[in-house]
């Protein structure tokens, strides 16, 4: 039988609508999430998303979704809601990352990282906060990064969008906590997902994680416990903070 706090990590009966899902930390948070007992919506563009859901345990939802689309989310959560009734946990997780310069940085990359970094989770927030507040509340985390707190080289639009969805969190914090709506940020440091590898192997992995105290990049099922736990019945007081996973990174 589990104890008070060993239940409070229990998802038995929650709804949790996951974008990103297909691959990487969003992935590692469907998987944590199902074997918790939580009923997934997975939205991902990848053709890899139907399959995730039929892997893991439980009954789920795929939907293919361009988040960076109002009319794409608002036929995402509409199929949701019609499929489970209602939705208790949003974790905004997809996002891009388009490396340039400042001074060579163009309008389409500009205008690609701000729609999907930023515009999408407000957009899904916005319309999920709508069915939480109907049914007595939820939890609302969104994928931050350490960029969004530290200045890094070739980064400009992308620390700019994680530096707004921070300051987006705690506005929604603010305004949704009276309709019992918890709203929390996650900034890791680079995760050691497919992608991260790929983008981080060499020399630039080998000086990145020279400037990282503890010596290596996070995990993904580091970055889903932490998700877990923001939207668990044991932090329910936590709302409008920015959790920073980067081993030491940001406070040097």
């Amino acid at each position: 039988m589990l104890n008070t706090f060993e239940a409070g990590f229990r998802l038995d009966g929650k709804i949790a609508l996951i974008t990103g899902a297909a691959a990487g930390i969003g992935y590692a948070i469907a998987e944590l999430f199902a074997a918790q007992g939580a009923r997934l919506a997975l939205l991902d563009m990848s053709a890899e998303i139907p399959e995730v859901a039929r892997q893991l345990p439980g009954e789920h939802l795929a939907i293919s979704c361009n988040v960076s689309d109002l009319t794409q989310i608002h036929s995402a959560v509409n199929k949701a809601t019609e499929k489970f009734g209602t939705i208790d946990i949003l974790v905004n997780n997809a996002g891009v990352a388009l490396l340039n310069k400042a001074a060579e940085v163009n309008e389409q990359e500009w205008d690609t990282t701000m729609a999907v970094n930023l515009k999408a989770p407000f957009f899904l927030s916005q319309a999920v906060a709508k069915v939480m507040a109907k049914n007595g509340g939820g939890q609302i985390v969104n994928l931050a990064s350490q960029a969004s707190v530290v200045a890094l080289d070739r980064h400009v639009a992308y620390c700019s969008s994680k530096a707004a969805l921070v300051s987006m969190t705690e506005v929604l914090a603010i305004e949704w906590a009276g309709s019992g709506i918890t709203v929390n940020a996650i900034s890791p440091t680079v995760v050691e997902t497919a992608l991260g590898k790929k983008a981080w192997a060499g020399e630039v992995g080998v000086a990145m994680k020279k400037k990282i105290p503890v010596g290596r990049f996070a995990q993904p099922e580091e970055v889903a416990s932490a998700v877990l736990y923001l939207v668990s019945k044991n932090a329910r007081m936590m709302t409008g903070a920015n959790v920073v996973i980067d081993g030491g990174y940001t406070i040097q």
